[in-house]
């Protein structure tokens, strides 16, 4: 890299000047006119040779006309626009900008961009799909395949290069079977599941007897049975069947699994005793006991609410359902296998079942590109790389992110019930700093199916770290009392809210309570706990595990927690008892951006 901030072997200043004009037409460049100029600006300069006059106080007199009195610690206004800026060149870059050859980019800590250029550039060109589906087919399918198309093409321009070539697979998958499109052409009511077997877990579900209660209790059964039904069908990993499935008058393959039970009405106590059974040798395989008192619920609302835990023990993410037999279900080529795969690497989190459980999860998407779930959990693993790369020894980059959100949007389009794929695109979207689209996937995402413990918990993070905590600290406190998994994730969360609300007695303990190998974040967590009692000598001890594990967090702690925590308030709290453990922060006058 030249003093003018370009590699001028493979760039040269034409193709630079021609990129600023392509990112300043762009309808997906967003800014303002002040900040159009600053990056034109800075831009100009830095082909000039002059990138070392590009201070806050140069930058303020030609960009904001401010004159030679001005101050940087006392006005922000150059720190704050480059903020903005750079989370729109980011934003440009994951958009129209995705295809480009020449990058620019604004470092934190300074005002002089850099030009970088994309080494897979050429790589996006060489797949042209989008209008060869569109000519492939005439007809009605034809329009199926337009419609393909125009969604493959929204992908390729969120998807980077290198990642490109996954989707582009697929898609070559999607092209061979006229089928498919007639899947993709609109939404989904079969829960995205791949043209041909369905390899998810099966389980019907028995109507409940009514041992004890008479009439009433009869009734409160025939109606718990639907309620278990109709909450457990919104689990998209599972199949959910109410009779033995027949094809053409001959038996077809046979549900793994019956749930069954009986209902007990005794005064106003209403019980539930159920057992989940392995058809094949009709081992229980789990069993448990419900109790609730109809005097202070009421009937309807206490069948209602035995209902739903029944359904999220058996088929919650990391439930009942995810435990069984994963011995002999995981390591067959198959979706559900590589979702075992997901939830396998999800409790472990370490880097050998996170490799595993992304290929199998890349070539399930190879071989079943209609699959909303494999998509979704394909988005997961990307998004995990993103905001758990001090744990998984991942590089965090934009191109990550941007495969993540486009994975999510897919998996949306392909099942728009689909709690996962709005769970995973809340997730895109809050780690790109889209707030807004993050509460709104995630509100989607728990109507879809509110008893997910995965999806109340994480959008209860979301809610919470926005700001609206004691909205999102209410759902977090549901998904730790239905044994949400990972085991110990979810504590942490709960440690927050307590710490936010002043309470550190509680947010010590439940941070202890938490998973502390899971994430370096926990310990963090902790950390300013700690720090904020003034347990010196505990803080030192968390200390020295996170700068012995993960040296890296060290330097990165701010921008790590601005982008976890929206707001200024909660961001200062935090990083005051940062300071109070020991650990000396930049100096608050120190740009932030």
């Amino acid at each position: 890299m030249t003093s003018a901030g370009i590699n001028r072997s493979i760039a040269s200043q034409d193709e630079v000047h021609q990129q600023l004009e392509r990112i300043l037409a762009s309808r997906e460049f967003r800014l303002p006119e002040r900040a159009r100029r600053f990056l034109e600006f800075v831009v100009i300069e830095t082909l000039a040779g002059r990138r070392e006059y590009l201070k806050a106080f140069t930058v303020a007199q030609a960009v904001f006309g401010r004159d030679a009195k001005f101050d940087a610690q006392q006005d922000p206004c150059v720190r704050i626009e480059a903020g903005r800026l750079r989370r729109e060149l980011e934003h440009y870059y994951l958009t129209d900008g995705g295809a480009d050859r020449v990058i620019i980019t604004i470092p934190k800590g300074g005002y002089a961009p850099v030009f970088e250029v994309n080494p897979d550039a050429e790589l996006i060109e060489m797949l042209p799909v989008e209008q060869p589906l569109r000519s492939a087919f005439s007809g009605d399918d034809g329009e199926q395949a337009k419609a393909a198309a125009d969604e493959i093409g929204e992908v390729r321009r969120h998807v980077s290069r290198r990642h490109w070539l996954l989707v582009a697979g697929a898609v070559i998958v999607f092209a061979a079977a006229v089928g498919i499109f007639q899947q993709v052409g609109s939404p989904r009511s079969d829960h995205g599941a791949a043209q041909g077997a369905d390899t998810r877990p099966s389980i019907i579900v028995e109507r409940l007897d009514a041992s004890s209660g008479g009439a009433p209790a009869t009734d409160i059964a025939r109606g718990m049975t639907d309620d278990i039904i109709e909450k457990m069908v919104r689990f998209n990993e599972i199949i959910v069947v109410t009779a033995m499935p027949r094809n053409n008058g001959v038996p077809s393959s046979q549900p793994l699994y019956a749930l069954q039970g009986s209902v007990e009405l005794e005064g106003n106590r209403l019980r539930s005793i159920v057992r989940l059974v392995r058809r094949a040798d009709a081992a229980v395989i789990w069993a448990s006991n419900y109790d609730v008192d109809t005097k202070v619920q009421g009937i309807p609302e206490a069948q209602a609410s035995l209902a739903g835990d029944i359904a999220t023990a058996v088929a919650r993410p990391f439930g009942v359902m995810f435990q069984s037999d994963t011995a002999t279900i995981a390591g067959s080529a198959d979706s559900f296998s590589c979702i075992l795969s997901y939830y396998s690497y999800r409790s472990e989190m370490t880097v050998q079942a996170l490799e595993v459980a992304k290929h199998c999860l890349q070539a399930a998407v190879e071989k079943a590109p209609a699959d909303s779930n494999v998509a979704a959990l394909l988005s997961l693993i990307n998004l995990d790389e993103f905001r758990f790369s001090y744990q998984l020894h991942t590089k965090p980059t934009a191109a990550t992110l941007g495969v993540a959100k486009a994975l999510a949007q897919l998996a949306v389009r392909l099942d728009p019930k689909n709690a996962r794929a709005h769970q995973a695109l809340m997730l895109a979207d809050f780690f790109g700093n889209d707030q807004a689209g993050a509460l709104d996937a995630g509100a989607a995402a728990y109507a879809s199916n509110p008893n997910d413990t995965e999806v109340v918990g994480e959008y209860g993070l979301r809610l919470s770290m926005s700001g609206e905590w004691d909205r999102g600290c209410g759902l977090i406190s549901e998904a730790v009392g239905k044994n949400a998994g990972p085991r110990g994730y979810y504590e942490v969360g709960m440690a927050l809210c307590a710490f936010m609300r002043g309470d550190l007695q509680a947010a010590e303990l439940w941070s202890h309570m938490s998973d502390l190998n899971y994430n370096p974040m926990h310990r963090l967590v902790l950390l300013s706990i700690l720090g904020a009692l003034g347990k010196k000598q505990e803080a030192q001890e968390q200390l020295e595990w996170i700068k012995s594990k993960s040296p890296a967090l060290i330097s990165n702690v701010r921008p790590e927690v601005v982008t976890r925590l929206a707001r200024t308030e909660d961001q200062e709290r935090f990083l005051a008892g940062i300071e109070a453990a020991g650990l000396s922060m930049p100096n608050d006058k120190t740009p932030k951006e």
